[in-house]
């Protein structure tokens, strides 16, 4: 028999479930909108000959570069934990990353699937969560010290920049937010998710166990500084050649400029792409922010729009097997689920659907 309240207990996480998708779809039919007006309106052939002359050896080539940004991403998730190879990481890291671009995910959503794929290959699920939520707190750090590295290229090349004073303001704000998240992450209290636990019997009294087991997790983690330090300049690393990536794309389509004001407009870019996070592949905001970003530090809107479009082509060409690769390995463990013994079947679900605390996210 049900109990009394459960009805209520699924009903709404169902009607906010269903709100977050409609949002999700709106955003994403506003940001398509957005990125057609704008190739249609910034002459579209100008466009295309950009990227003509970048050519599919130029997207081979970008997408080998950002492979080196992926690893080093990966290995940086993987140095939190210590535990399993360090491809296991690297190949969540490329599934993380492939649900935020390509699928109609938000970054969160992306962050979601990313665990998933570690606990598919063997990490606990509680270690893949606590662990994904530290490693993103550490990145945003290292993001955070590359924004403030564009910043401080901006006020010496730019010093009248009307970029300059928003910039400065979101680093203070970003910086405020992510002290807080970790003063919560060390010292946050965990002893009401038990106690919560004790008194429910239900599934809502599992959630809060499960939360207060990785909140243990998260807590274990932040114990080692030194692999805390290790993972930001790992990550700091590879914000900064993803900055270099970008300058080596417009190379390829005949572009000349500086590494400063690509290092400089990417940062900024980037800044600009983390207030938007619940927009799906940022879409249409990456190429207004190109545009914007773009016109004030010499880069023209025809270029800034090619070179979008084929971060996006690299995003799909990297996304799409990384995708189905996932799909595989998902399939194989639904299917381990079904056809196992009546004596594993629990214990294999625990493992693969519970504990990764993931399991809404099924084959496409």
């Amino acid at each position: 028999m049900a109990h009394p309240g459960s009805r209520r207990d699924t009903g709404e996480p169902m009607r906010r479930s269903r709100l977050r998708r409609r949002l999700a779809v709106v955003l994403m039919i506003g940001g398509f909108g957005l990125m057609a007006w704008l190739i249609t309106h910034f002459n579209s052939s100008a466009i295309v000959a950009a990227l003509r002359a970048a050519g599919a050896r130029g997207l081979l080539a970008i997408c080998g570069f950002h492979l080196i940004v992926v690893v080093l991403m990966g290995f940086a998730w993987w140095n939190l934990l210590r535990l399993g190879k360090p491809q296991i990481f690297v190949w969540g890291r490329l599934v993380r990353d492939a649900g935020s671009e390509v699928l109609p995910l938000s970054q969160i959503g992306g962050y979601i699937l990313g665990a998933r794929a570690a606990v598919l290959q063997g990490v606990r699920g509680t270690a893949a969560a606590a662990s994904m939520v530290v490693d993103a707190t550490v990145e945003f750090c290292a993001q955070i010290a590359f924004v403030g590295v564009g910043l401080a290229l901006l006020l010496s090349h730019w010093p009248n920049s009307t970029l300059a004073l928003p910039v400065i303001v979101g680093l203070v704000a970003a910086g405020a937010a992510v002290g807080t998240f970790i003063a919560i992450q060390r010292t946050g209290p965990d002893m009401p998710l038990r106690g919560v636990a004790r008194l429910l019997r239900n599934r809502a009294g599992a959630l809060f166990s499960a939360a207060a087991s990785v909140r243990l997790e998260i807590r274990r983690i932040h114990g080692s500084n030194l692999r805390l330090g290790l993972s930001f300049l790992l990550h700091f690393c590879a914000w900064m050649a993803s900055g270099m990536e970008a300058w080596v794309a417009l190379r390829l389509m005949g572009v000349s400029l500086s590494p400063v004001v690509v290092l400089t407009i990417e940062s900024l870019l980037y800044a600009t792409r983390s207030l938007t996070f619940l927009v799906p592949a940022s879409l249409g905001v990456q190429e207004g922010a190109y545009v914007v970003l773009g016109s004030a530090l010499g880069l023209t809107p025809d270029v800034a729009l090619a070179l979008s479009l084929l971060k996006r082509g690299r995003d799909l060409a990297l996304g799409v097997p990384a995708l189905v690769s996932w799909q595989l390995f998902e399939t194989h463990a639904q299917r381990r689920i079904q056809t196992a013994p009546p004596s594993e079947l629990e214990v294999q679900r625990s493992a693969l659907a519970q504990e990764s605390g993931c399991s809404s996210i099924r084959p496409m």
